[in-house]
């Protein structure tokens, strides 16, 4: 994540990646508005272009060719990504509702999420019909496709339900793969039988007669079976029948019409049309609310009614982003003014392109090759990306301030205080923490329910207290996410040594700016703990919050265990013969390290940080009834740093086998290609204390042997006899990558305690 150049002031959020709001964060990434955070929140990391689309289902493009990576465009951008599902709008208090996470504030807003197919609409289509839309989820739905026909013995029929531009070459790119896969399997292409089903008296209504007529001739030479005036009403298991009675038997039906606005708009209060899409003016506003904008298949112009096309969306890109500026800025918008016709370049499954404007019309494999260079070009500014330097301050004059607003940013913009100056407003803390609800413990005498200079609580009696402390520099610019993170990580060493958590003090430190703003913030990062630590049992009982330029969390936690100890696991227990588990996989470190970098994937960043949300805590009741020996939870030092901590603890040697440790997708990817944690150099300092054949130095998975964790899995001793069972039972628990890593060994001479197997 980029450190805060200037306060915070206002906030621009997206909601949906279509293509005019990756349009938006490529031009804020190139010209930044200092004292404005924007936000995108999205269900999927990976957004698709539609141009491209036909031609990766006909199998001309790889899956990365045509997406475009959010997380990484947003980091690239500075801006915050946020992997969620929105699912209202509270206009009165300018927040939008997701599903997972607290409401997010917004002073702009602007939504880009495609359209929805309207599939209640016909009878059976909800529960027999794979539609097309949302394009973003489609790759799923179509990789399911083309898995069953593979799979499936015998002939099989598709039938395509819309026989608009989308319709028509969705139906072509999906004949051409399929009929690829079959032959490749020694199987018959003429096994696939395609229908195509139009509502019209025509195909392609929007576009001129001649290309109507260019891909009727097409569909009937590749034996695509066209229905005209059918529309389908009914849809049933394995078949679908049209107003006319006509009752056709299919194995797959595909919905490419009837699309809608997403069903929750419909609570906004915002001006919609027949078909459920925001109405927006010239502007690209709201017609009901100014500080809402809306672009692409979404909206519905006013005085422009749009065919629904991606060119349209790509094209708003640049006024969109200029109107969210001039709008926090209270200058006077732009108008957007479509063209009147457009290029469209449709292609025909093969490497051969339509071109249709108005009366124009042409047709070849140059048009395909074209069509290819422009695709391509379009997709290299979002996939062709380089961490920029920050910009340079400017007048906070930019954005006006009403004159409370005024003063805040004045003084936040002066030299920062240290010492107990740097501490977050009382106001905005009291206000931040009256909106999160920790949880209560009887053994919490005074804590946050009654503040004071400090908790106090009880230690029941026959108790004896477990402490901790872990705190950490932000790594994504989520601060909800932070919060359960950071939380999941310090309660770690608790539940490592087999202690109940009792309660947790925090501190944090919070970029300055406008007050309302860090209050979110310093809420957001709590909300997302409070939900890690009550699911623990674990009751936030205090803590500090001061200023930083970057956003960090940490906490101090107390645990308990009973006083005699028992069922107390610590590194020192670990006995010859037993047998080494981890229960997460290990990499956390190089892929933060390379998204810092933009050259990693998103959906590895997505993938990590879900491992590190997994709780350690279902796993200890598993372990100690398996009978286990010694016990650590992975951070900092890495795996062989910890591991050796144990061996010299415990008096013994381990032998590890490198190949058995399980690890996040694309860490040996990005650790081959030389990107490290800061830490890991000191980390490899250890390895004086291991012995391994020097070809095993060479093993593209060694280096992650020193890669640092955060909130990484347990790494514990079981009796060999108890190994497969507890290891079957972690499995069930949810830790699917748990894994037998190795064994412990008695000591030699203790120097170098790590044996590295292949």
């Amino acid at each position: 994540m980029q450190a805060t150049a200037s306060p915070v002031l206002r906030d621009i959020v997206l909601i949906g990646g279509g293509h005019s709001h990756v349009g938006v964060l490529h031009r804020f990434a190139m010209n930044p508005l200092p004292g404005v955070r924007l936000t995108v929140i999205c269900t999927d990391t990976e957004t698709p272009y539609s141009g491209m689309l036909p031609g990766y289902i006909a199998g001309h493009y790889r899956f990365d060719e045509v997406h475009i990576d959010l997380r990484r465009l947003a980091e690239f951008a500075g801006a915050r990504y946020y992997r969620d599902e929105v699912i209202g709008i509270d206009r009165a208090s300018r927040q939008v509702l997701c599903r997972q996470r607290p409401p997010v504030v917004y002073d702009v807003l602007s939504i880009n999420i495609g359209s929805t197919p309207q599939l209640a609409q016909v009878a059976g289509a909800c529960e027999h019909a794979v539609p097309v839309k949302p394009i973003r989820r489609f790759n799923e739905r179509w990789l399911a496709l083309l898995a069953r026909v593979c799979q499936h013995p015998g002939a099989t029929t598709i039938a395509v339900v819309g026989a608009g531009a989308g319709g028509v070459e969705l139906t072509l790119a999906m004949q051409y793969r399929l009929r690829h896969e079959l032959l490749a399997r020694g199987r018959h292409p003429d096994e696939l039988r395609f229908h195509l089903f139009s509502a019209s008296s025509q195909i392609l209504p929007t576009h001129n007669a001649r290309v109507r007529r260019a891909f009727a001739s097409v569909l009937l030479e590749r034996g695509v079976i066209v229905h005209l005036d059918a529309k389908v009403t009914q849809l049933s298991a394995g078949s679908l029948q049209t107003e006319a009675g006509e009752v056709l038997a299919a194995d797959e039906i595909i919905w490419v019409t009837q699309a809608g606005g997403a069903a929750w708009l419909r609570e906004t209060g915002l001006a919609l049309d027949d078909k459920g899409f925001i109405r927006i003016h010239a502007t690209l506003q709201s017609e009901t609310d100014p500080l809402i904008f809306a672009a692409g298949d979404c909206a519905a112009m006013i005085d422009h009614p749009l065919e629904k096309a991606g060119v349209f969306a790509v094209r708003m890109a640049k006024p969109l982003a200029e109107n969210l500026r001039r709008t926090l800025l209270r200058q006077p918008l732009l108008s957007y003014r479509p063209q009147q016709s457009w290029l469209a370049l449709v292609s025909t499954g093969d490497p051969h392109a339509i071109a249709s404007r108005g009366s124009f019309y042409a047709r070849g494999d140059l048009l395909w090759r074209w069509k290819d260079w422009i695709d391509r070009r379009f997709m290299r500014k979002f996939t062709e990306l380089n961490p920029l330097p920050m910009a340079g301050p400017r007048l906070l004059e930019e954005i006006p301030l009403d004159e409370d607003e005024r003063i805040q940013a004045i003084s936040v913009s002066a030299m920062r205080c240290g010492g107990c100056g740097a501490k977050v407003g009382a106001s905005v803390l009291a206000r931040a923490l009256a909106r999160i609800q920790p949880l209560e413990r009887n053994d919490v005498l005074i804590g946050l329910q009654a503040p004071d200079d400090a908790a106090v609580v009880r230690v029941p009696s026959g108790k004896a207290i477990v402490q901790t402390v872990d705190f950490f520099r932000a790594f994504i610019d989520d601060p909800w996410l932070l919060g359960q993170i950071a939380a999941n990580h310090a309660l770690g060493d608790i539940f490592a040594m087999g202690a109940e958590a009792q309660t947790a003090t925090a501190i944090a430190t919070v970029p300055p700016g406008l007050a309302s703003k860090v209050e979110d913030t310093v809420f957001q990062m709590l909300a997302g703990a409070v939900s890690v630590l009550n699911e623990a049992g674990c009751a936030l009982v205090g803590g500090h919050t001061g200023e930083g330029q970057e956003l960090g969390l940490g906490f101090a936690i107390n645990g308990l265990v009973d006083e005699t100890l028992a069922n107390v696991m610590r590194k020192s227990g670990m006995r010859p013969g037993d047998v080494l588990l981890l229960t997460k996989p290990i990499g956390t470190g190089t892929l933060l390290a390379a998204h810092a970098r933009l050259q990693v994937a998103g959906r590895w960043i997505d993938a990590a940080l879900d491992s590190m949300l997994v709780s350690n805590r279902p796993a200890i009741p598993c372990l100690i009834a398996h009978g286990a020996t010694a016990c650590t939870d992975l951070t900092g030092f890495g795996l062989f740093g910890h591991l050796l901590e144990m061996c010299r603890a415990s008096g013994v040697d381990v032998e590890l086998a490198l190949a058995a440790v399980p690890v996040l997708d694309a860490a040996v990817d990005t650790i081959s290609a030389g990107i490290f944690s800061s830490l890991q150099p000191a980390n490899i300092r250890l390895s004086r204390a291991l012995q391994q054949p020097d070809a095993l130095r060479k093993d593209p998975r060694y280096p992650l042997l020193f890669d640092p964790q955060t909130a990484g899995g347990l790494l514990v001793s079981i009796p060999a006899e108890s190994a497969d069972a507890c290891l079957a039972a972690l499995h069930g628990l949810g830790y699917l990558k748990a894994a037998r890593i190795g064994r412990v060994l008695a000591s030699v001479d203790g120097r170098e305690p790590i044996r590295l197997l292949a």
